[in-house]
């Protein structure tokens, strides 16, 4: 028997998957449990409708990440804070203050664990900073850090 997966099952497949299982595993496991419904026409023609409209979805969700990852990558932030007279900082800049500086300057509220710094910064100038902004889309930001 064919069936559509509402949920993940371990040993079967993913939620809107559909599989072949035996007719008893269906009908007196998976189908009471709710884990499973019977693959008919009209809920095969359910799915596809639903995994098209999610695929728009994803792909409106992907094109407005490129878009905010090509204005990400045209900014500049400024981070002003405490330096010692040799350029050195007292501290570290953290991911809150780059946050913090992103939203100033373009009014684009970026999470700060979403911020990756290869290591931390403890000097003045300019320093590209890396935002995740999707599974497999990177911003690159550059961070001018200036004495108070």
């Amino acid at each position: 028997m064919k069936v559509i997966l509402k949920q993940d099952v371990k040993s079967l497949g993913k939620a809107g998957q559909v599989v072949e299982v035996s007719d008893g595993y269906a009908r007196n496991f998976l189908m009471p449990r709710n884990l499973a419904q019977e693959a008919t026409k009209g809920s095969l023609a359910d799915l596809e409708q639903r995994n098209v409209a999610k695929a728009k979805r994803e792909a409106e969700v992907r094109a407005d990440a490129e878009d905010l990852a090509r204005r990400l990558g045209e900014t500049t932030v400024t981070v002003r804070v405490k330096a010692g007279e040799t350029g050195k900082l007292f501290g570290a800049v953290t991911n809150q203050q780059i946050a913090d500086a992103i939203k100033a300057a373009t009014g684009i509220d970026v999470d700060r664990h979403k911020i990756e710094l290869d290591e931390p910064i403890k000097a003045l100038g300019g320093h590209a900073v890396s935002v995740r902004l999707g599974k497999d889309l990177m911003a690159r930001v550059t961070v001018a850090v200036e004495a108070l």
